[in-house]
């Protein structure tokens, strides 16, 4: 199953930087969802400090500049605490030649992919996806 909230993420952001206190219903068509996805998405990029919104007044706002916020925040604003974007099955077969070393081999692997995914989502902003967005 493929996670669309990254994905996601970048789009309500990317509405909020255009469009000051855009609504979740307002977002939520344009990513074409419900509503409820994008406020909890939205909870989650609150809780990191990327958005803002106030009681009693519709709407969300960034706290940042554009320029200010990479993806890599945006990114690990909504992962789980303990997730990342690969992961290694439980409980391969340890009398099968491949069985008994595939995680291991993989956990290095796969560690650095995800080192170097991560390295190139910081030297992105989200200014940079507002500016292909709108050029």
């Amino acid at each position: 199953m493929k996670n669309s909230r990254f994905a996601v993420a970048i789009h309500i952001l990317s509405i909020a930087s255009s469009q000051p206190r855009a609504t979740s219903d307002f977002i939520a068509s344009s990513v074409n969802t419900n509503p409820v996805v994008i406020r909890r998405i939205s909870g989650l990029l609150k809780k990191a400090g990327l958005l803002t919104s106030q009681a009693g007044i519709p709407g969300v706002n960034l706290t940042k500049e554009p320029s200010e916020i990479t993806l890599l925040d945006i990114y690990k604003a909504v992962q789980g605490k303990d997730e990342t974007t690969f992961s290694i099955h439980e409980d391969p077969n340890p009398k099968c030649v491949v069985g008994r070393s595939i995680q291991a081999t993989l956990e290095n692997k796969f560690m650095r992919a995800q080192s170097a995914m991560e390295k190139e989502l910081a030297s992105q902003t989200l200014d940079d996806i507002i500016q292909d967005l709108f050029n």
